[in-house]
């Protein structure tokens, strides 16, 4: 019996895989063609979204109707190079891609994808040409930069002309950049011709996988914004970043010329410690081990070339350089270095000491610790490394200094942290509040389980400020309605993004079916070039759960209010989970059972009293204020003039308003006025009017608890 079934899901497979293609991608010379690991990929994630996502949302033609859309906006949201015939010729696929997608058939995505490319490749190719082309900078026009409400082009003398007019915008942009001389001119012009050389260079290296990526994104997007299918160098990345480390030499590489250069160099890294690159050294060629075969990598992708200098610690790669400086044609030096396991420092917590007069008139001490993402090294923690890198042990080492150092409060800065390990943020809590539960998650199958801090005791028990903006997600959304929730400190900044809900990470290879294996082998396709270390097949982050706040009300879509609320240049209808058509509805579920530290409520409404006396008085927030009218009139433009004498006025006068307004800041802050010449070079403070606020929110915060 089970012969027989194997043998079908084996006949299914190959019919499926096997069928005849919507399109003939053989009759399109140059083409992406999708591999069969693609195909099979592709109708394994449908299956996932069909049987054990969260929404499992069947795949009818509403929801391939918005794939085609996700595709379209993804290649040329703003409309720079595919025609209007181009899109008439893509309806037909609309409501065909969501079975095109179930049956393995990426032939349509593909298509579309390659017309993409061609338009891309020859728009440029045009731009070329009018680098030289005579331009009248005295000539009173105007150029339109973001054509997403525009139309689309519909004949090619109407693209050459924004494209003319995009030409002399580059090329005005470089003018107004330096003096205008007939050497600068020359000079511009070569500037702008090898942009554009690159930009086709690059484009003209697109390879399938990359194309699979975005056309898979399409498709994921349309479900959940934030389910995401990763091919195998992007899912090792994912999961380096999440980590906060990877294995490899300690050096950040970039592209200049088709030519891998040297862009940084990570302290601690074997490159630093051994003083074997310096920055804009140059890498032409890399071997495995002691004696492996050099490569010549000139005109690689940067992301083939890095994943072949990265590796195993342990292991040992070879380097061909060009020092710094010396010509492409100079005899190269050999580097040897042993790969190790990197730790990125600048994506971990960070601290500092503020101090700040209170409306007291004493001066407190307020530590900061400053967190990017919720970060954790699973793969050393699920091997027991005693060392292992996570958020919460790296922010227990910080309040430990801080303890150390006698600050009266501490503040967590939380802005920008997109979230990371709902591991983390129940830990990170716990060193906060002696014990107890911190989030509810609730699962397909709509069984709740609640997660606690079950450690006794905390590693900071002073007065708490939690800053949080309109990028604040997920996993900070967690520790900061929990905090907020216990009444273990006080919230400020403005409202949070809205994620509520849980992605768990999958490795394809768990999906893929003896079956399809079976044929992928047969088609020679298993084997596809793989960065040492990825998942073979990539991974998906999949939305499996939706967490809620410990009163049972989720962060969906309404995200954290603060307790202290700040104005925000980022608006709801633009930026956060309510401004994504696919996103998970709010809801609300039983509270569990918890003991509050305290309740604020008093103190939080003695606190806001004195912060908007503060803010009538201060000029900061009335420039924050002047910032976010100036964000939302900014979002609203779409064109610029290419009068050359106009826009250098408006840009002059710009700058002017910008240095006064860095002198009168100056000013406040320092008691003293600026000197014209630091003004003048720019020689100011860097004002951050939102932490400098909070931290004199908690300056009161404390001086209230003293009394």
């Amino acid at each position: 019996m089970l012969k027989k079934v194997f043998f079908a899901l084996f006949v299914v497979a190959v019919v499926a895989c096997g069928s005849k293609p919507r399109v003939n991608l053989d009759g399109e010379e140059g083409a992406l063609k999708p591999t069969a690991q693609h195909a099979v990929i592709a109708k394994d994630v449908v299956g996932l979204f069909e049987s054990v996502s969260y929404k499992k949302v069947p795949l009818d033609d509403s929801i391939s109707s918005i794939v085609f859309t996700n595709l379209i906006e993804a290649i040329d949201g703003g409309k720079n190079y595919l025609m209007q015939s181009d899109i008439d010729g893509f309806e037909q696929y609309r409501n065909a891609l969501a079975k095109d997608f179930r049956d393995g058939d990426l032939s349509a995505a593909y298509h579309i994808f390659n017309v993409y490319m061609e338009r891309y490749i020859n728009r440029l190719e045009y731009a070329l040409t009018q680098v030289d082309v005579p331009h009248d900078f005295s000539k009173d026009e105007v150029y339109v930069y973001n054509r997403e409400k525009e139309s689309w082009f519909t004949s090619e003398a109407e693209a050459d002309e924004q494209w003319r007019k995009r030409v002399k915008y580059d090329l005005l942009n470089l003018r107004l950049s330096g003096t205008v001389t007939d050497s600068s001119e020359t000079s511009n012009k070569e500037t702008l011709r090898d942009r554009y050389k690159y930009l086709i260079s690059v484009a003209k290296q697109t390879d399938t996988n990359e194309a699979f990526q975005v056309i898979m994104a399409a498709l994921t997007d349309a479900i959940d914004p934030h389910t995401s299918y990763f091919n195998p160098y992007f899912a090792q990345r994912f999961n380096e970043e999440m980590a906060n480390t990877f294995e490899g030499i300690g050096a950040r590489l970039t592209m200049e010329n088709e030519v891998v250069k040297v862009a940084e160099v990570i302290v601690g890294g074997p490159v630093y410690r051994e003083k074997a690159l310096q920055i804009d050294d140059r890498i032409i060629g890399v071997a495995q081990g002691e004696d492996g075969e050099f490569e010549n990598i000139i005109g690689w992708k940067l992301d083939n070339a890095v994943s072949k200098i990265k590796g195993p610690k342990g292991t040992v790669v070879r380097l061909k350089v060009i020092p710094a400086g010396e010509e492409l044609t100079a005899e190269p030096r050999i580097v040897a270095l042993t790969r190790e396991k990197i730790v990125i420092e600048e994506e971990s917590a960070k601290r500092e000491i503020k101090e700040v007069v209170g409306e007291d008139g004493k001066t407190y001490r307020v530590g900061i610790i400053s967190l990017p993402k919720f970060y954790i090294d699973f793969e050393a923690y699920r091997a027991n490394d005693p060392n292992y890198k996570s958020t919460t042990r790296d922010v227990r080492l910080l309040l430990d200094t801080l303890k150390q150092e006698k600050v009266d409060a501490v503040l967590m800065d939380l802005r920008f942290n997109g979230g990371g390990s709902l591991q983390e943020s129940i830990e990170l809590t716990g060193l906060f509040i002696d014990n107890g539960p911190v989030v509810q998650v609730r699962d397909t199958r709509n069984r709740v389980e609640v997660n606690s801090d079950s450690e006794d005791g905390v590693a900071w028990d002073g007065p708490l400020g939690v800053i949080i903006n309109r990028f604040s997600a997920s996993a900070s959304e967690i520790f900061a309605g929990a905090i907020q929730d216990y009444g273990r400190g006080i919230i400020l900044g403005s409202q949070s993004y809205g994620k509520g809900t849980v992605q768990s990470a999958i490795d394809m290879s768990r999906v893929i079916s003896p079956t399809d294996r079976l044929l992928l082998k047969a088609k020679a396709d298993e084997g596809a070039d793989v960065p040492v270390g990825a998942p073979q097949f990539g991974q998906i982050n999949i939305t499996l759960a939706k967490f809620y706040r410990i009163t049972g009300s989720s962060t969906q879509h309404k995200g954290v209010t603060p307790d202290v609320v700040f104005p925000s240049i980022y608006t709801a209808d633009k930026y956060g989970e309510s401004s994504e058509p696919s996103a998970l509805p709010w809801d609300q579920i039983n509270p569990t059972d918890f003991s509050p530290v305290a309740d604020l409520s008093p103190l939080i409404t003695t606190l806001e009293s004195q912060h908007q006396s503060r803010m009538k008085a201060s000029p900061s927030y009335k420039f924050l204020l002047e910032d976010i009218d100036l964000m939302h009139k900014r979002e609203s433009e779409t064109s610029v003039t290419l009068q050359e004498d106009k826009l250098k006025k408006e840009r002059e006068e710009s700058r002017a308003k910008s240095k006064e307004r860095e002198a009168t800041i100056h000013a406040i802050r320092s008691g003293a006025p600026l000197e014209p010449t630091a003004a003048a070079s720019g020689n100011t403070d860097e004002v951050d009017f939102i932490l400098d606020e909070s931290l004199a929110v908690m300056a009161d915060y404390v001086g209230l608890g003293k009394q």
